[in-house]
């Protein structure tokens, strides 16, 4: 059987995803709306046999989220090849949109056995630990910029690397209303921002992404990571070395970008 533009271009970027390469931009029919972006990516997705370790949301900063005229966020899969320890060193390329600081949260397997929608009632009972994330985004394709969330839906979610600092088991703490750091000493470079910039806070960003997972009828039969959205937008990485993320009382988390 003869394969689709679709298909050929969806084992192009899967082939670059795996080999950590750089192609031609996915034509805008199949990116520039999220509907059609999100079933690029699943059909891309589809064909991933490496293990999901959870899930991210993405495009949570309302200021963004009007400026596209997007009318809600989007999620992606996280493999565990992208998933490294706390401190390990994060490869960059001329495709690499910036570095991001989040919150994550770990999720028990029970939810995948729940009934309903995800509330902002009930989605607390679900989470098992807490932590600060770093997550570098980019391309796998010869793109700059963000024009439409379906750019980034499209391509992984533009997820390249996650990083996370040590997890703290779940209380109720206000996260709607943290401070956030990101720095490197070493080029002088310092962002701040707040957990009340990710779709109005993060327990509201993984009421979203568990609600797509439910309605997906995924069930990954284990214990999985959401990683909210960015505290402090989408930080340009203007030099090498380390970069330390703090996010008040969730402590910190560092990535060395080469």
């Amino acid at each position: 059987m003869k394969k689709t533009l679709k298909d050929k271009l969806s084992d192009k970027l899967v082939n670059a995803f795996l080999k950590n390469k750089i192609i031609a931009p996915i034509p805008k029919k199949f990116t520039q709306k999220l509907a059609e972006a999100d079933k690029f990516r699943k059909l891309c997705e589809s064909k991933i046999k490496d293990p999901i370790i959870g899930y991210k949301a993405g495009g949570t900063g309302i200021p963004l989220l009007k400026k596209l005229k997007e009318k809600e966020p989007f999620y992606a899969s996280v493999y565990k090849r992208n998933f490294l320890k706390n401190g390990k060193c994060v490869k960059i390329n001329n495709s690499t949109l910036g570095i991001e600081l989040e919150v994550c949260y770990l999720i028990k397997k029970s939810f995948f056995n729940s009934k309903g929608l995800i509330t902002s009632k009930n989605v607390t009972k679900f989470i098992s630990h807490m932590a600060p994330c770093i997550e570098v985004v980019g391309y796998r394709q010869k793109r700059k910029g963000i024009t439409s969330f379906g750019d980034l839906s499209s391509d992984f979610g533009g997820n390249v690397k996650f990083l996370i600092g040590q997890k703290k088991k779940y209380k109720k703490i206000n996260i709607g209303n943290l401070k956030a750091n990101i720095s490197n000493k070493k080029v002088k470079q310092s962002v701040n921002g707040n957990t009340n910039a990710v779709y109005i806070n993060p327990l509201n960003s993984l009421r979203f992404v568990l609600n797509k997972v439910k309605k997906d009828k995924v069930d990954l039969g284990k214990d999985f990571y959401v990683f909210t959205g960015s505290t402090v937008g989408v930080v340009p990485i203007l030099g090498k070395g380390l970069y330390t993320g703090k996010i008040d009382k969730l402590g910190s988390v560092k990535a060395i970008i080469s």
